[in-house]
């Protein structure tokens, strides 16, 4: 067997490969780079599970970085047990063909309740006072302190949020490296999330600074793994999840839903929450695609015809139709729609500010009932967000309740996003340490699986 690094470098594309990615430039140049077909829905948990799988969402079940669960009546995103996916995964080939194969998983998602035999993920320590502490998880369980005697706490904060930095990508390299020299892992497969953030944030500017930065940034550390990899004597595989365009419109699927009348909402302590339990119709959005729950299936026809009417919807499948997207699946709406491609979905649903949930303006990833690159900032109307921040921070280690509310409302400040398909220029792409060994039809991300174990057993 060769051993493989599986490094999955988020965002790249061969848009932004160039002037300031010098050696991962090299790297392509070196090897061969191939544009991918991508998959709908264009964001990581789908992503990651049609590569790891070799099936499309509807297939194995990932239908979004977060649906409603039907039988729990709540929405969850970013859940982490792996049982949630469905299909045969990598290493679970790799063993069925070797026994001897072992795989390390670094931080792609549905990292836990696993059997790779070497895992990281993020978990943070959430405290009975409010307080949120950065910590990871890891398998086996005696690697995390290890891992962070050796390179420090996990960087939580800077993973995601408005102070998202290159020290999550560079901790998560460190530790890639680290289980290659700990446990020779057949493969390694490496999140490195870094060019997500300013992608975002500005969309692929090339002339934006902070998007220069972040390319020389994430050079460095991709650059430094793979030359760490090689010297080790592994093959190296890049790969992205997809592109990010840029948008220059939000649409509140939600709030025309509310129009309509089909939005339940409770009020709690002065603000409005979303109740799926009793709600007739209601968006799940993500990025530029949403998954719309209908209860009663009588009124799917009349729901399609509404969303098919608001500005910046490219286009509205139901019932069996989810099929042309891959996304027929029980887990997903009654309903599926994917944004114009300069459009993307907010999951706002207050008509006043005044009324929205406490959570909104705080980093809240598994509250919030849709996905919010508003994270991303500090509210612009903040004058000094660090040094607030840093006041909220001591309150809290003094014992005293506050609100991390730094996060603005403003979803029009977010001018990158993703979750349709992209093509040339802007579509994922694969980047192979050899130019001679991949085939020459078309490639997609459900082809990930088969040509990363071809590269090991040689096949």
């Amino acid at each position: 067997m060769q051993s493989l690094l599986l490094l999955n470098v988020v965002g790249l594309t061969s848009h932004v490969l160039g002037e300031f990615t010098p050696r991962l430039r090299a790297f392509a140049a070196a090897g061969e780079l191939r544009t991918l077909r991508g998959i709908t829905p264009a964001v990581t948990c789908s992503a990651q599970a049609s590569m790891l799988t070799g099936l499309t969402p509807q297939e194995h079940g990932i239908v979004g970085n977060g649906w409603l669960f039907r039988d729990l009546a709540e929405i969850w995103f970013w859940r982490q047990s792996n049982r949630l996916m469905g299909g045969e995964k990598i290493w679970q080939a790799g063993k069925r063909r070797d026994p001897a194969f072992s795989c390390a998983n670094l931080f792609w998602w549905y990292n836990m309740a696993s059997s790779h035999d070497v895992g990281a993920t993020p978990r943070p320590i959430y405290k009975a006072d409010g307080r949120k502490l950065p910590d990871c998880l890891t398998t086996p369980a005696q690697w995390r302190d290890q891992l962070q005697a050796k390179l420090g706490q996990f960087p939580l904060f800077q993973f995601w949020g408005p102070a998202t930095s290159i020290a999550s990508s560079r901790w998560i390299a460190g530790a890639a490296r680290d289980a290659i020299q700990r446990f020779d892992p057949t493969l390694s497969l490496v999140y490195l999330p870094h060019l997500d953030y300013d992608l975002q944030r500005y969309g692929p500017d090339l002339t934006h600074p902070a998007v220069q930065q972040s390319l020389r940034e994430i050079d460095q550390v991709a650059g430094d793994l793979i030359d760490a990899a090689q010297s080790a004597g592994r093959s190296v595989m890049l790969v992205s999840e997809y592109g990010i365009t840029p948008v220059s419109r939000v649409v509140h699927l939600n709030r025309h839903l509310r129009a309509a009348g089909w939005l339940t909402l409770r009020h709690e302590d002065g603000a409005e929450i979303l109740d799926p339990s009793s709600c007739p119709v209601f968006a799940v959005a993500d990025h530029q695609i949403a998954h719309v729950y209908v209860a009663d299936a009588a009124r799917v026809p009349e729901v399609a015809r509404l969303l098919a009417q608001i500005p910046g919807v490219a286009g509205v499948w139901s019932g069996a139709a989810r099929a042309e997207l891959g996304l027929d699946h029980a887990r997903s709406g009654e309903i599926v729609v994917l944004a114009e491609a300069d459009a993307w979905f907010s999951y706002y649903y207050w008509e006043d500010d005044a009324r929205a949930p406490d959570f909104a303006r705080t980093v809240e990833i598994h509250r919030k009932p849709g996905y919010d690159p508003a994270e991303l900032f500090f509210d612009p109307a903040i004058r000094m967000p660090e040094l607030a921040a840093a006041k909220k921070l001591l309150l809290r280690k003094l014992g005293m309740r506050t609100v991390m509310n730094l996060i603005g409302l403003d979803a029009s400040i977010v001018k990158g996003s993703h979750g349709r398909m992209t093509s040339g220029a802007h579509a994922p792409v694969l980047i192979c340490d050899r130019p001679d060994i991949l085939p020459q039809q078309e490639l997609g991300l459900t082809d990930i699986k088969a040509l990363a174990l071809a590269r090991i057993f040689g096949a």
